[in-house]
């Protein structure tokens, strides 16, 4: 996909991670610019959301923000239909079907590059914030708290 629309990025191996953070730590990277995937489902509808490593969703804002009456994080089983070229938990940013609409929080614009996992526990990319942003054309809202604010 990059590729094809001419976009420079970097392709990077890294013994296996698991979580965005440990993508982070493995890629001497900075979790406010290790963009994570969380999928949701909001009243029945899978969403996409992509934010910070460094941050965690909260569900109570994100609700308020899509004015929806339920929402909830998506299973495995869930994950593995939705997802069905990526291994669960190592699902890239990008737009992967028609269906299933892309929120990133206003936290992760930043200037210079971003890096997220590439599909699998072992590949990640890094690219230009501004590239990525103008491929994904996500919606844009406020819907985190920093990660340590869920340990208080």
């Amino acid at each position: 996909m990059l590729q094809l629309r001419g976009i420079p990025f970097e392709e990077l191996h890294h013994p296996e991670a698991f979580t965005a953070q440990e993508v982070a730590q493995r890629e001497h990277f900075s979790g406010h610019r290790v963009a994570k995937v969380v999928v949701v489902i909001a009243d029945g509808k899978p969403l996409e959301l992509i934010l910070p490593a460094s941050r965690r969703v909260d569900m109570a804002r994100l609700q308020a923000l899509l004015g929806v009456r339920d929402v909830r994080l998506a299973t495995e089983a869930e994950m593995e239909q939705m997802f069905t070229d990526c291994e669960v938990g190592a699902v890239p940013p990008l737009r992967h079907a028609s269906g299933v609409d892309v929120l990133m929080d206003e936290s992760l614009r930043v200037e210079g590059d971003i890096l997220f996992q590439a599909g699998t526990h072992a590949d990640a990319v890094r690219l230009n914030f501004q590239d990525w942003y103008a491929m994904v054309n996500p919606r844009v809202g406020s819907f985190s708290l920093p990660a340590e604010a869920a340990r208080l």
